[in-house]
């Protein structure tokens, strides 16, 4: 059973992968946003902002790196709402295919070309000046909990792709997770926040997941932030994902 979920998995992913590549604008266009935000704040705002820190492209890259993630899994809903619209699904439902399979193709599409995209968004950082001392263990960690991140937010896209009535309304629920690295530790530290934001920002997701990829890379001892980081990853996907079976049960049952 296992090798049969597998091939067939394998198989449709080849079939996700194509589709990637004849479309590679979808790529470009994940990777140039994170960039954009990245140059804006950098070399416009950057010398305007009090960080503690000297170089401010190595303060912000994780909030940047989370960014990337984030608009790249709205492609993820778009597709998928593409395949419940076309047919494709009652197509495969004919077909001697396990049902999990076409989930989970889309699922490593999204982690693949996200993988992509975090790379890129890394290479122009270090030509922006970004450097770290960090040896493989820290930075193994640091893809760890990328993977996971993106993971529990490709399951969550998942949700939308299955019950979204237009294109918009499928890719559109990704826009706030695009803003809240903007109220978090991401850009600026949160002790220059207002009472209300600060409580906010410092007990949202991103603010333990930024810290602990920003300690990790700078050698500074993480704490009980990556328990939390890794907490709310956990706590996302498993959530997601039961929500996301139900629904795709119902909607090809």
């Amino acid at each position: 059973m296992t090798a049969h979920v597998l091939g067939d998995t394998a198989v449709l992913l080849g079939r996700s992968l194509r589709h990637i590549t004849r479309s590679v604008d979808t790529i470009i266009t994940t990777t140039l946003m994170p960039i954009a935000f990245m140059m804006l704040f950098v070399y416009v705002l950057g010398g305007a902002i009090d960080t503690g820190t000297r170089s401010y492209v190595r303060y912000l890259l994780p909030g940047i790196l989370l960014i990337t993630v984030a608009s790249g899994i709205s492609y993820t809903a778009f597709r998928l709402f593409l395949d419940m619209r076309g047919g494709i699904f009652e197509r495969f439902q004919s077909m001697p295919i396990a049902r999990s399979a076409v989930l989970w193709a889309h699922v490593l599409t999204s982690l693949i070309a996200t993988t992509i995209s975090l790379v890129v968004v890394v290479l122009v950082a270090l030509l922006m000046g970004f450097r770290s001392g960090a040896g493989v263990g820290a930075w193994l960690a640091v893809a760890g909990i990328l993977f996971l991140f993106t993971l529990a937010l490709t399951w969550l896209a998942v949700i939308p792709g299955l019950t979204a009535t237009s294109p918009d309304g499928a890719s559109a629920f990704s826009y706030p997770l695009i803003l809240l690295p903007f109220v978090s530790s991401a850009f600026v530290p949160t002790r220059s926040m207002p009472g209300p934001v600060r409580a906010f920002a410092e007990h949202q997701p991103v603010t333990s997941i930024v810290n602990t990829i920003r300690d990790l890379y700078t050698q500074q001892p993480v704490g009980g932030d990556i328990w939390i980081a890794l907490g709310w990853c956990v706590g996302i996907l498993v959530v997601a994902y039961s929500v996301a079976m139900v629904v795709y049960r119902r909607r090809t049952s």
